[in-house]
């Protein structure tokens, strides 16, 4: 049984999920909105119609990780995501925030304005600073399985046991967190959909998310999207918002506890209904 956690005025009770995190990327190169909510009234504004279709937590970045991408400099990500956060914390007081960042001096900086999760995807491995960073604030994080970096991790990824191995993975940056003082209540793993997995990996994760309930944390999941499904239904992505509320649906039966989305109220709308038809008279 996990333990609710509570971040600012929410709490997370994770039997009661999944809850929905919306996604603004304040990029102009990611995969399927780069440029969209690159200034800072586009961005705001996302952040108004992401609250409004029910967001739980508000994740923002300013570092596109898409595969064969290369990272920008530091002071180019935290003048892109801080002022971002600021407006939101400063317009939606209660609303959860995230940063979506490896570095920790963007971590800090974001967690001073306002942000009060860090969602990174090297689960803490890029950065020997976010340690220090984490114990400090004493925030949730999200940790996330990737094969190689985001320049490398598309180029032949292979595992003899996919799943086993995430899982393996996981379980270990869970406990170095936990070694170095991190509370075990404050981690969130991440399976990392399509971070150096090929079309078939992903299916496999997919497929046996429920195993991942074997490291008693809760989980993630960000398939919004991503290139598996527009293998799957042969579109660009930002017209896979259909495909991807099929996975979501998944997501239900599998017990997933937070689902990192573009399009919220889709999701939301379709589990709201299947909720209602699973229950019994």
């Amino acid at each position: 049984m996990l333990k609710p956690l509570k971040v600012r005025n929410k709490v997370f009770n994770w039997d009661e999920g999944p809850f929905f995190m919306g996604i603004i990327n304040v990029t102009p190169d990611s995969f399927s909105d780069g440029g969209d909510f690159f200034s800072l009234d586009s961005a705001l504004k996302r952040a108004y119609e992401l609250v409004e279709e029910g967001a739980d937590i508000l994740d923002v970045g300013g570092l596109s990780t898409r595969p064969y991408s290369d990272p920008i400099p530091e002071e180019e990500e935290i003048k892109r995501v801080i002022p971002v956060i600021k407006a939101i914390r400063e317009n939606f007081p209660d609303i959860p925030i995230s940063v979506d960042t490896y570095r920790a001096k963007v971590a800090e900086l974001a967690l001073n304005f306002g942000a009060d999760i860090v969602n990174d995807i090297s689960a803490v491995r890029f950065d020997p600073h976010m340690v220090e960073v984490l114990k400090n604030f004493q925030v949730p994080i999200v940790i996330m399985h990737m094969l190689g970096t985001p320049k490398t991790m598309q180029i032949n990824p292979v595992y003899k046991n996919v799943v086993e191995e995430i899982k393996e993975f996981l379980k270990a940056r869970a406990y170095f967190l936990i070694e170095k003082g991190v509370s075990p209540e404050k981690i969130i793993i991440d399976p990392g959909i399509g971070f150096g997995k090929t079309f078939e990996h992903n299916l496999e994760i997919i497929r046996n998310l429920d195993s991942f309930h074997e490291l008693n944390f809760p989980i993630l999941l960000g398939h919004s999207r991503k290139s598996f499904l527009g293998e799957i239904v042969k579109k660009p992505p930002k017209a896979r918002d259909g495909a991807t509320v099929g996975v979501s649906v998944w997501a239900l039966f599998k017990k997933v506890h937070i689902l990192r989305v573009h399009r919220i109220d889709l999701s939301k709308d379709a589990l709201e209904v299947l909720k209602v038809l699973l229950q019994k008279n």
